[in-house]
């Protein structure tokens, strides 16, 4: 059996955003591989006239919407009542019971405005766990003999 062709770079699944009944996004997981190139992607070299050395800048906007496009495939349930515990809006009168369609740019601006959806996003994205095939079973032990004290 080879590994390599037992890996899988990406997979996506539907995951509910804890204390926000009915916001699910669905979320891919990046490969160590595909974050390393979204790194490189958003990383410019530039000469340091006082170090002399070439220094490596990472454009942190760039990775935001790279990491957001690669990361966030779509959502539901994100209702304007939801959208204000993440962040400051103005609803000009809409209900809050509408929702906010997904869109790259809906995604990349609720990513880089809420540092709550930001943190969450990260945990679940590099949690393997939340991508596994078959969910975790709780370990049973099989009875045995009860050793006397």
């Amino acid at each position: 059996m080879d590994l390599k062709k037992l890996m899988v770079d990406t997979k996506a699944v539907w995951v509910d955003f804890p204390g926000l009944t009915g916001f699910s996004v669905e979320v891919a997981n990046l490969s160590r591989k595909e974050l390393t190139g979204l790194r490189k992607k958003c990383t410019t070299t530039k000469f340091d006239r006082k170090t002399r050395q070439a220094v490596e800048e990472l454009d942190e906007d760039k990775f935001i919407t790279e990491f957001s496009r690669s990361v966030i495939k779509n959502w539901k349930g994100l209702t304007l009542a939801h959208l204000e515990t993440l962040l400051l809006i103005e609803t000009d009168g809409e209900p809050l019971t509408k929702e906010l369609e997904f869109t790259l740019d809906n995604a990349e601006t609720l990513v880089s405005s809420s540092t709550e959806f930001d943190t969450w996003l990260n945990e679940v994205v590099f949690d393997l766990d939340n991508f596994r095939s078959v969910p975790k079973s709780p370990v049973t032990r099989k009875a045995g003999a009860v050793l006397p004290e």
